[in-house]
């Protein structure tokens, strides 16, 4: 046995979307950070492990224009350019590749965390067992964030946290059960199909379930359409512990898996002859366990009021989608799978659901927030655990630039708002603000008004495009009245955020696999000196939405030119300014 140190400004438990998030942003934001996570592959439950699509508040485009940005953004269209086979395999190595290459973080894979080092109410250090090399890992840190779905540093560390569902009456929640109880929802093991030229037979495991007929599947069978990608209700757990039951429900529902697809190939016609088992997911894709408890506790009364919090950081929007604790078996109990209680989208959640309530270096971001389990059947899916984990990640590098504590970021919250817009999240209802350089220059444009450059909301809201509409060839500019140093230009371009561009293989639901037509993919950024116009940058083959072009030069005026898009003959731009 081998024991490795470190030493780091931020720890980060768990490499899920929330926690790959939270490292990234604390990283850029110049934290040093290490981040620890339990599986060989990055994404959690998207991942290749799990294979779900990522959901969030524009509900696969159904809520147009509410679609996720930041990080979150950035890697989607990275993998509609890089992987338009739709291979997890790829997939899998984006999200390593991002978290193995930004600079200032070091990824600790198949590294379970397994202890914490108290000194009183302060987390001193974490140590994690890593399988493949046979090493505990212990880690120093100044903050600690756990994005481990489980919420494992609450049982170390003594954080308080609450599992299960709370009473109606504790915080006058209309959907919560009438008393509280332990129960939670469920997990699932899916499968995936591949059709072929000709027919494929199947041989159940002897120690599969048997489902002779439709009758002996929860409603009727369903659909038995979705071959490709399984069933998301093949779910189990919610009525036991779901974290210390876990194993003994992975082989459950393994046993309902395979006796599903023994029933669909060879107990009526269900058009599968040609089909066959290409994967079966052996990694239970988990919906809830611990709430860690902050100084806030969303509820469903928050969600519903459209979270308007002075402290907003991050955003939802997908229904309160409340699945029965008893999952699989719940038909038999005369009960449906999941409610989807309405929810707004979009609605704030507040930066003191972050941290906890009294461990003071202890952030957490993912499903594993503070919420009461009505609130987190909404902000549990991983398009707002995303967003979330951006939001600890910059709040904790924040704090550590201050030398500060979590909770002392609540006196920085317009800074730490501000850090995220510029990012490229959204916060609802709060504008991105911009350097005097680019208030105060004249703004010009070929046609056009181009004024929502610099009105601070980088997307449409409502009726209100905040853009700048262009073909290729039409430009914008900003002219100053005297030579001025400019350090860096920013654009944000059009990357179709009324389309579904969510990473999956549970059917067709309109997801594009490479970049949107609308997407500009050249573009120039030139400037003026005595007079004269020069190209500054010549960009082709772009495929992202949020470009930082340096420039460091005194310049009379910046000047960007629309040269082409991934197809469309027009695109738009949602923001272009300037910093010194």
């Amino acid at each position: 046995m081998w024991h490795q140190s470190h030493q780091a400004d931020i720890c980060v438990i768990g490499g899920g979307m929330s926690g790959l998030c939270a490292a990234v942003a604390a990283a850029r934001h110049g934290a040093s950070v290490i981040l620890l996570h339990e599986r060989p592959v990055l994404g959690g439950n998207a991942s290749s492990e799990v294979r779900m699509h990522i959901c969030g508040a524009d509900r696969g485009a159904r809520n147009p224009n509410l679609r996720e940005t930041g990080i979150l953004e950035e890697v989607r269209l990275a993998n509609l350019a890089r992987n338009p086979q739709m291979n997890y395999s790829i997939w899998d190595t984006l999200l390593y590749e991002l978290a193995a290459f930004t600079p200032g973080l070091t990824p600790l894979l198949n590294c379970s965390c397994l202890d914490a080092a108290m000194n009183g109410q302060h987390i001193q250090s974490v140590t994690g067992w890593q399988l493949t090399t046979e090493t505990f890992h212990t880690v120093k840190a100044k903050l600690f964030l756990d994005c481990s779905g489980d919420g494992i540093l609450a049982p170390l560390t003594g954080a308080e946290f609450r599992m299960g569902r709370e009473g109606r009456d504790e915080y006058g929640e209309s959907i919560a059960p009438e008393r509280a109880d332990s129960k939670t929802m469920g997990m699932t093991c899916a499968f995936a199909a591949r059709k072929y030229d000709s027919p494929q037979s199947f041989t159940p495991p002897a120690w599969a379930n048997e489902y002779p007929s439709d009758d002996d599947l929860p409603y009727g069978g369903r659909d038995h359409a979705g071959f490709t990608m399984g069933y998301w209700w093949l779910e189990l757990g919610g009525e036991d512990h779901s974290i210390r039951d876990t194993e003994r429900l992975r082989d459950e529902l393994l046993k309902i898996v395979f006796g599903v697809w023994d029933h669909i190939k060879n107990h009526g016609d269900h058009d599968a002859d040609n089909w066959a088992l290409e994967w079966v997911e052996f990694l239970p894709g988990k919906r809830e366990s611990r709430r860690f408890i902050g100084d806030h506790v969303l509820t469903q009364n928050d969600v519903e009021a459209e979270g308007k919090f002075p402290d907003i950081v991050a955003y939802g929007g997908w229904p309160m989608d409340d699945h029965h604790p008893a999952g699989f078996r719940a038909a038999k109990l005369g009960h449906p799978a999941t409610i989807f209680h309405p929810a707004p989208a979009p609605y704030g959640i507040a930066y003191r659901c972050l941290y906890s309530k009294n461990i003071d270096n202890l952030l957490f971001a993912g499903r594993n927030i503070s919420c009461t389990h009505t609130a987190m059947s909404s902000t549990r899916v991983m398009g707002t655990c995303a967003a979330l984990g951006q939001a600890a990640g910059t709040a904790a590098a924040l704090a550590v630039c201050h030398g500060a504590l979590p909770r002392d970021v609540n006196d920085r919250i317009d800074d730490l708002q501000q850090m995220l817009l510029r990012e490229d999240c959204y916060l609802p209802g709060i504008a991105q603000r911009f350097e005097p350089l680019t208030m105060d220059a004249e703004l010009t444009a070929s046609q056009g008004d181009p004024e929502p450059l610099r009105d601070g909301i980088n997307r449409p809201v409502g009726d209100n495009t905040h853009a700048w509409p262009c073909a290729v060839g039409d430009w914008t500019a900003y002219t100053f009245p005297d030579a001025r140093p400019v350090r860096e230009a920013t654009v944000i371009v059009d990357s179709a955020l009324d389309k579904n561009i969510f990473f999956s293989h549970y059917g067709d639901y309109g997801q594009l696999t490479a970049p949107p037509p609308v997407l500009p993919t050249a573009f120039r950024l030139e400037i003026q000196q005595n007079g004269e116009w020069k190209t500054l940058h010549q960009v082709t083959g772009n495929h992202q939405r949020l470009l930082r072009l340096p420039v460091n030069e005194t310049v009379e005026a910046v000047r960007f030119t629309l040269d082409g898009t991934w197809g469309d003959e027009a695109s738009r731009l949602y923001a272009f300014y300037l910093d010194e």
